[in-house]
């Protein structure tokens, strides 16, 4: 049996599948589940050795808990495609699993990267992740929790930290922070519709999209010391709070925009481009 699985998900990652899959190079199974990429995300991987799935999207958890089911190793390390083990990290790793660890599952800190800033404070940091966990472990089974953004990992056992950090290479560009932050607001929208948060009220409506996102800029830039991050800070806490507005004020939407409404503005828009 191989002693530890990669498992990762992917969707047009050409551009950082191959630093990931280096620094994993240490490991006995890759396990790819791709969904229908368009570049050389699937050459990319197999040029690594990698067994590739091919899996139409379901959602994050979904695509994850498909990849741990492919896995055969006794451990299991979860990566996003967009992640990177650094050099301190691989060693730990490939030193700690042959001793039979007495834990069932490792935390392991992130460091997460805007504009190829390392973000150390404002809450960036150490931003521990469960992401190495033994998948035959008698009381733990390893799943991702359903839900449309920000799953998070589901276990029954005895956890540790690691030493070392992952590298999170989250946002090289602002383009593409801001194309995140409009996908990812739209998940957390329907997260919230799902919890019946939608800011009915007059008082809801105004604290939710207009007060908690300045009181979050506040919170992270001022309190905790996001503004020692420099400009790369004050972009990205700024932003962020931009985010929690933008969640609110879809879920309202969503919740009491016309029936047929959005569907009907595409049809206006694509007559009105015909008869131009």
């Amino acid at each position: 049996m191989p002693l530890l699985s990669v498992a990762i998900i992917t969707l047009n990652e050409e551009e950082n599948l191959a630093r990931t899959l280096a620094s994993v190079s240490f490991a006995d199974e890759i396990i790819i589940v791709d969904s229908a990429s368009t570049d050389r995300t699937v050459e990319i991987a197999e040029s690594f050795g990698a067994k590739v799935f091919q899996l139409p999207w379901q959602g994050f958890a979904a695509q994850k808990n498909f990849a741990i089911e492919q896995c055969a190793g006794t451990w299991i390390l979860s990566l996003d495609a967009d992640e990177e083990l650094s050099p301190q990290l691989q060693q730990q790793i490939r030193t700690l699993l042959p001793t039979n660890p007495p834990a069932d599952a490792y935390f392991i800190n992130r460091r997460n990267l805007f504009l190829n800033r390392w973000v150390k404070r404002g809450g960036y940091y150490p931003d521990p992740k469960l992401r190495l966990f033994r998948r035959t472990a008698a009381n733990f089974y390893p799943r991702y929790a359903e839900r449309p953004v920000h799953e998070t990992m589901v276990f029954d056992g005895e956890s540790a930290t690691l030493d070392f950090d992952l590298i999170h290479h989250a946002y090289p560009t602002l383009e593409n922070y801001l194309e995140h932050m409009d996908r990812y607001s739209t998940l957390g929208a329907q997260l919230l519709v799902d919890q019946k948060r939608t800011s009915d009220s007059w008082f809801a409506f105004h604290w939710n999209i207009l007060v908690v996102p300045h009181l979050t800029f506040l919170w992270n830039f001022f309190f905790r010391l996001g503004f020692l991050d420099g400009r790369e800070g004050l972009l990205l806490h700024l932003y962020h709070s931009a985010y929690v507005s933008w969640k609110y004020a879809k879920a309202w939407h969503n919740k009491h925009k016309v029936p047929g409404h959005d569907s009907a503005l595409r049809e206006l828009t694509k007559r009105r481009r015909s008869d131009a």
